[in-house]
């Protein structure tokens, strides 16, 4: 029968007087189909399963939740027990529901595995980032309580794992949302399954202090009462007494005995006003001598989790230390319920519209006026979550270590944070199994898994999106370094170039004969060594041709001569414009050599380059109107430039094309270049309104100027397409 009576709706109706009829039928509506959907499954006690969804929302109810968070207190383990789908769900009881309860199902495949205190504060961190809604918060709190109730009836080596989660994960949250009744019993019930032998003998020992101390703690409480009413305040006087786990948490960490533990007991004063607190403070500093720096003002600085009180420890009769918490009535509710305070407040003054300083907490009121405000779950707990934590996600690596990350970090900042050569050799990676790509920004409760090969290096593409300041200087000091390995061997190339064109076959050696030669040309440049003259020349910052002069002065004064043949092949071959030697390209260049995205040159068309200040050799086309404006102003800084036989990869060009606006049309201008082989790596279709006839930029890469032809041609060929060329600047 008691079980028949604890799975049926009326045990929980009686808690619902609260709702209107309409909710209260939602919510009959959600038990019918929960018990529907639990039908045949039993509880480890051996009840029906429908139990526990009951016990949790008559908790929720404790609470004055609203109906949508009673239906997915019935309706939580539903989703992940039953087969029934979230669309179900929303079909039945409407998205908000369903969301609920998708976020439950959720938070419920989260497994804290460890018992570092920090990777618990993320864990819990994580927990509270994760739900969208408070709501989510709350009906899981209610949830585990439930299931610390009844783990006794759970297999006895599920205890110590269960019990650890509670106390380093949910107290805590509770404690943080101000929950205090449920944070004191979600710690009592872990202690007792954590530790049986310590709870059974302090329980022994709280029992026997209480009988001793009875007629003590009556005659302060009669004390108390009577100088009250001599004083004429109303005030009501309540009893309070220290939970076993934090006697058992005091003794352990300073070393106390039993006896030494003076607090167990103490006295909570409710009065009408805040005025009244501090005038009730005064009442019972005169009855009893104050312990002096015992005395904390929880009212004028109250805690972040809302809770305000005047706390002060007196010395009663006998000697004996007595604690006195001093608050309003509002302030009671805050201090035992939280953040579900709103709710249990909104319910009880329904008439109040201004709480005014009722409550006391700015920051429970901002909750408050949110609420009533904009009635968005969704708001009210972001604004929570602004004071609970700093803005940030919580992710996984593959091993279930949590990392916390900025919000928006992306896969490489996870890769960077995990440490920097895994960032560097960052090649792709997958989230919860699934691959993505590297700006892909991380979300709470990813799993994230980076592959690397040996080969894979930074891309400065990374900068445009990473957000921490260690993903960002560690690509910039790796691209920095590649660099300048990738400069001095340009340097080496041009000034070997340039030294061909005065008639010396190779650079002389660095070691023998030859290092009295490198020590007066390092004298005459001002570099501290060979590589960093080989990187100014590659960077620009000195011309190839005036070191290869003052280099064969320095040669020809040691004895050795140009060679004749040498200097007639390479003079005569030579472009009289370019008065330095040549550099052939075939793309593999890296970071010390630019194709300017002015004209965007690919193999077949005439180049010029140019040494840029400290910025390498930048590639133009020969007939690119800015490099013809360089030409005249600084014509000494161009260098001679070629294309190799057989380039290593493909090179970007801009191509316009003008279509009539129409349904497909840009899936098959797409299907023309992928005709040709190109690939598109970029598309503008601008920001004005489609017309009649649309412009479309497409940035494209083609190994040669034959396969761009062929594109354009496919391109001109296409139906809906009037025009398509390839975007210079020539003027």
């Amino acid at each position: 029968m008691a079980n028949a009576a604890a799975a049926s709706f009326a045990s929980l109706t009686a808690k619902l007087d609260y709702l209107s009829a309409p909710d209260l039928e939602q919510v009959r509506l959600a038990y019918r189909f929960a018990d529907e959907a639990h039908l045949g499954q039993i509880r480890n006690s051996g009840e029906p399963y429908i139990t526990h969804p009951i016990a949790v929302a008559a908790q929720c109810a404790e609470w004055k939740l609203d109906a949508q968070a009673l239906m997915a207190a019935l309706l939580h383990d539903a989703l992940e027990d039953c087969g029934v789908t979230k669309i179900e769900l929303i079909e039945r009881f409407g998205s908000p529901v369903a969301e609920l309860v998708d976020g439950l199902t959720k938070l419920d495949k989260l497994h804290f595995n460890t018992r570092e205190e920090n990777q618990a504060e993320s864990f819990r961190k994580m927990l509270l980032a994760m739900a969208r809604d408070v709501r989510v918060i709350l009906i899981k709190l209610a949830d585990r309580t439930h299931n610390m109730r009844t783990l006794s009836d759970a297999p006895r080596e599920k205890w110590a794992r269960i019990a650890s989660e509670t106390l380093d994960i949910y107290a805590p949250i509770a404690h943080r949302l101000g929950l205090n009744q449920t944070y004191r019993e979600l710690q009592n019930l872990a202690f007792c399954h954590l530790r049986p032998w310590r709870y059974a003998i302090l329980s022994k020992a709280v029992e026997k202090a209480r009988s001793r101390r009875r007629d003590l703690i009556q005659k302060v409480q009669h004390e108390v009462e009577t100088t009250f009413a001599n004083s004429g305040m109303q005030v009501r006087i309540a009893g309070r007494e220290k939970t076993l786990y934090s006697i058992y948490k005091k003794m352990d960490e300073k070393h106390l005995s039993f006896a030494q533990v003076t607090d167990i007991y103490g006295f909570r004063v409710l009065a009408p006003t805040v005025t009244d607190c501090y005038t009730a403070l005064g009442t019972l500093h005169q009855l009893y001598k104050p312990v002096p720096g015992k005395f904390k003002d929880h009212i004028a600085i109250g805690k972040i989790n809302g809770y305000q009180s005047l706390h002060t420890t007196l010395v009663g009769p006998s000697g004996v230390n007595v604690e006195f918490q001093v608050r309003t009535e509002a302030m009671h509710i805050v201090a035992e319920s939280g953040v579900a305070a709103h709710w249990l407040y909104k319910v009880n003054n329904p008439q109040e519209t201004s709480n005014g300083d009722r409550l006391g907490s700015k920051w429970l009121q901002s909750l408050l006026d949110i609420q009533d405000e904009t009635r968005d779950a969704a708001e009210f707990w972001d604004h929570v979550k602004v004071d609970l934590f700093p803005d940030a996600v919580y992710v996984f690596t593959p091993k279930s270590q949590i990392m916390a990350l900025p919000r928006g970090a992306t896969v490489v900042d996870f890769a960077y944070a995990i440490h920097s050569n895994i960032g560097d050799r960052t090649l792709a990676a997958r989230i919860n199994g699934e691959q993505v790509p590297l700006r892909t920004e991380l979300k709470n409760g990813d799993i994230i898994e980076i592959v690397t090969a040996p080969v894979s290096t930074p891309n400065p593409a990374w900068l445009s999106f990473v957000r921490t300041a260690r993903a960002r200087s560690k690509i910039r000091q790796h691209l920095k370094t590649l660099g300048q390995a990738d400069s001095q061997g340009l340097g080496e190339k041009m000034l070997e170039q340039a030294l061909r064109a005065e008639g010396i076959e190779k650079l002389p050696d660095e070691k023998g004969v030859n290092e009295l030669v490198w020590e007066k040309l390092l004298r005459f440049s001002g570099n501290k060594s060979i590589s960093e003259l080989l990187t100014d020349i590659g960077l620009g910052k000195r011309i190839a041709s005036i070191v290869a002069k003052r280099l064969l002065t320095l040669l020809t004064d040691g004895g050795e001569k140009p060679d004749a043949l040498l200097l007639t092949r390479e003079r005569y071959t030579a472009n009289e414009a370019v008065s330095q030697g040549g550099v052939v390209l075939d793309g593999g260049e890296n970071a010390s050599v630019r194709y300017a995205p002015c004209c965007r040159p690919i193999p077949g068309d005439g180049i010029v380059g140019y040494l840029g200040r400290g910025e390498g050799l930048i590639v133009h086309a020969d007939d690119c109107a800015v490099a013809r404006k360089l030409k005249h102003k600084d014509s000494e800084r161009f260098i001679g430039v070629e294309w190799s036989d057989e380039p290593i990869r493909t090179f970007e060009t801009e191509v316009l094309v003008t279509v009539t606006n129409g349904k497909g049309v840009l899936a098959r201008v797409a299907a023309a270049l992928t005709g040709a082989e190109a690939d598109i790596t970029h598309i503008d279709m601008g920001d004005e309104a489609a017309q009649d006839a649309t412009d479309l930029r497409f940035v494209i890469a083609v190994r040669d100027r034959s396969q761009l032809e062929t594109a354009l041609r496919n391109l001109r060929r296409t139906p809906s397409v009037l025009k398509a060329q390839r975007v210079k600047i020539t003027q």
